[in-house]
């Protein structure tokens, strides 16, 4: 009987070390999707309707600083004695990845109100994504960061669902 409990406590082991990430992976995802939204927005400047231009530009900056803070955050000394710690991996992960790895080309979009459902959804799934982690990081300078860009890809996410409105009206 044991053997059994032995057994069933390192499978269970492997299982729960399966649905974890490295804080390193996460910020080296989190970069890459910062950097990917910012060259997404930028193609857009010119190829979407004159009221969406100033939107997209200023999404693209943003995203921008996101990735600057990234960056900053993945080279600070703090951040680097914790790259290896694991934390749950968020249920948004799958998500949250498959926008990494199948950025739309343009010509994917047939108009404007296409172009803002496919943002929204990029923006919901940061949010979800960078919500779960802010409360499964430890406390410090990473979980802050990852709370602060929960709240600014909700505010991303209501200015897209505004002009979605708008566009429909």
């Amino acid at each position: 009987m044991k053997i059994k409990t032995k057994s069933i406590q390192e499978g269970d082991s492997y299982l729960e070390l399966k649905s974890k990430i490295s804080i390193g992976d996460i910020l080296k995802a989190a970069s890459s999707f910062e950097q990917t939204a910012f060259t997404f927005y930028r193609s857009l400047q010119h190829k979407v309707a004159l009221r969406l231009q100033q939107l997209v530009q200023e999404l693209a900056a943003e995203e921008q600083n996101h990735y600057e803070l990234f960056q900053g955050l993945i080279k600070h000394p703090l951040t680097l004695a914790n790259t290896a710690v694991l934390v749950k991996t968020p249920a948004s992960n799958q998500r949250f990845n498959g926008y990494l790895k199948q950025l739309p080309t343009l010509n994917e979009f047939a108009d404007d109100k296409a172009i803002l459902s496919y943002a929204i959804g990029r923006e919901q799934a940061a949010m979800e994504q960078y919500s779960t982690l802010a409360t499964e990081t430890p406390v410090g300078p990473i979980q802050d960061l990852f709370f602060y860009l929960a709240h600014e890809e909700m505010v991303h996410k209501e200015q897209l669902e505004t002009r979605f409105q708008e566009l429909m009206q």
